[in-house]
Order: C-alpha cells, then sequence, then structure tokens
C-alpha cells in the first residue's frame, strides 16, 4: 500500500499572530491551520487566552524551527492591580486576599533589581505545566492544590513605563523561556507588602519576531481565499535569524538533503566562524537563497540535524 496522503495544502513558512484576547493558543492554531487549509499547524510559546499580542505560528517545514522561538527572549507589556490577590493571578478568577498598601513608585521601583537577573519563579497553579501528565490548570480547576517547584528563569529588563493611578503600575519586561508574568507581579506585590495581580498582559515581541508585523484573525478572514493568504506569511528562516548562515552549493545542498554532511571550503567556514559561530554551533545552510538544513558545525562539515524538504529546490512562499 502506498503511503496515506496528507490533508490539506503543503504551506510552509510563518504567520506573526497578533492575538485576541480571551483566544488561547491552541484555538489559534487550529483556527490558522482550517483558514490556510495546510496539513501542519503549530505555535511557538503558549500565551495565555486573556493576553493578546505576539503568537508567531508555524506552517509547515517552518515547525521544524519552532524551539529556536521559543527558547528566545520575549518582550511584554503590563498592567499591575495592587491591593488584591486572585486565584488565578489575573482576572479570570475571584479575588482570595486584598490589602489596603498602595506602593509609591519609588518603592516599587527599589525592588525591581530583586527581580531581574536570573532569580527563582514558582508559577501560577494555574499553567500549562504537566503534572504527573495532566496541565496544572486542569488539576487547579478541579479544586486540588497544585505545588509547582520554583524554578531558575531570567529577567533580562524590567521597568516602570507609567503609573496611572495608585492602584495600577504599567511594566515592560524582557524575559526568557519559562518566565511567567502573572507570577512575576504576584511576587513584586508581596515583596512591597501588599497583594497583586495582572489586569492586562499584551506580548510584544518573541524572539526575531515583532507586534509591528503582527497580523489579527479578523485581518486573515477578510482576504478571500486560503492561496491568497499565504501573501501574508513569513519565510520558514525568518525565524532563525539569530542563526549564522552557512552558503553551500547545488552539491552540497543535495548531499544534506540526503542526510550526508557536506563540506565547506576553509574560506566558507572562516566566514561562518567570524559570524559567532563556534564548533559544534547549529549554523543555517542556504542554497539559492532557499534554507536547506540546520546542522552542526564540525570543523569544515556541516553535519545536518533538520532537513527542509521545501520541493523542487524552491519554497512554496517566496
Amino acid at each position: 500500500m502506498g503511503r496515506r496522503r496528507k490533508k490539506g495544502r503543503p504551506v510552509n513558512g510563518w504567520i506573526v499572530l497578533d492575538k485576541d484576547y480571551d483566544f488561547g493558543s491552541t484555538e489559534a492554531v487550529s483556527k490558522l491551520k482550517w483558514l490556510f487549509q495546510a496539513q501542519k499547524v503549530g505555535h511557538a510559546g503558549t500565551l495565555d487566552p486573556r493576553a493578546t499580542g505576539v503568537l508567531p505560528i508555524a506552517f509547515g517545514e517552518a515547525t521544524k524551527t519552532v524551539p529556536y522561538v521559543t527558547d528566545a527572549e520575549k518582550t511584554y507589556r503590563f498592567t499591575a492591580k495592587w491591593g488584591e490577590a486572585t486565584l488565578t493571578d489575573d482576572t479570570e478568577s475571584e479575588v482570595i486576599a486584598t490589602s489596603d498598601t498602595r506602593p509609591r513608585i519609588d518603592a516599587i521601583e527599589s525592588v525591581l533589581p530583586q527581580f531581574t537577573g536570573d532569580i527563582e519563579q514558582t508559577p501560577p497553579q494555574f499553567s500549562a505545566i504537566k503534572v504527573n501528565g495532566a496541565r496544572a490548570y486542569d488539576i487547579a480547576r478541579d479544586g486540588e492544590k497544585v505545588d509547582l517547584p520554583a524554578r531558575t528563569i531570567s529577567v533580562h529588563e524590567l521597568r516602570i513605563v507609567d503609573m496611572p493611578d495608585a492602584d495600577h503600575t504599567v511594566f515592560e519586561a524582557v524575559t526568557g523561556k519559562g518566565a511567567y508574568v502573572r507570577a512575576l507581579v504576584r511576587d513584586i506585590a508581596r515583596a512591597l507588602g501588599t497583594e497583586g495581580h495582572v489586569v492586562e498582559l499584551r506580548r510584544t515581541a518573541v524572539g526575531p519576531f515583532s507586534v509591528d508585523e503582527g497580523v489579527r484573525i479578523s485581518d486573515l478572514e477578510a482576504i478571500a481565499s486560503p492561496e491568497e493568504r499565504d501573501q501574508a506569511l513569513l519565510p520558514l528562516e525568518a525565524g532563525l535569524l539569530s542563526l549564522p548562515q552557512a552558503p553551500i552549493g547545488g552539491p552540497e545542498a543535495a548531499k544534506l538533503r540526503r542526510g550526508q554532511h557536506a563540506v565547506l571550503s576553509p574560506a566558507v567556514a572562516r566566514g561562518v566562524r567570524s559570524g559567532d559561530a563556534d564548533l559544534g554551533d547549529i549554523v543555517l545552510a542556504i542554497a539559492s537563497n532557499e534554507p536547506v538544513a540546520l546542522c552542526e558545525l564540525d570543523g569544515l562539515k556541516l553535519k545536518p540535524t533538520r532537513v527542509f524538504n521545501l520541493g523542487n529546490g524552491s519554497s512554496d512562499q517566496g
């Protein structure tokens, strides 16, 4: 028997989705898969349903590059409300504790260094972390207490943007993988001797993707056909801008596509290393401006770790 044909169109590339409020990440993936009639779709970095902003959506061969985007820095703008704690650390649940203390801006600024750099953070009970195979938020919604261990996260930048009144402060943060803004606000409030939760959260960047290039689902719905929606796609390599590139010729590309290693000339290898690549690093092999494979750099050798099957030597989206 022959291989079963995949349903849908072989779409490759990225959509920088500007996700709407009260819309889940998995729901967004399903919606875009339907809008593009695509064979394979995934997202890079879950965004809470009540948060808005950048949710990178990968199509086809771009799904092979998702870890490089998921692990990248993320930028958030968010508003903390002081004096009230909620079960979910946002507006989704009821208030469970209150405080009359309202921190002054100088007091807030004085504690921010405690929450910058590599810090220990206990994730919210209502999070997508798996506990014995179940999502923490499903366990918490069943009324059970979820004990999640603290873990080390990185907060590269944290600053106050605005303080419109005594009850609210607007922040901007640049974080590494696995950081929870809801937990950050919860812990800042406790350090200030009060309670707090997030009332507004917007992710403005994930790795190379910015909200400035984002599209809304309503924008895509306004386009007549899946084929016309392809014009909104960014190329596969748009998610790999942080990786050094190794230019190769046709014969070397053919070897990589067969899973074999390719050999760079000494001059090309030196050029790749001058782009901050060291031995053992992952580089992106490019032939005729098309991504061929993610490769480990081993001396003059490129050893493929992920090969892209874009078809006929050219991508589906130019």
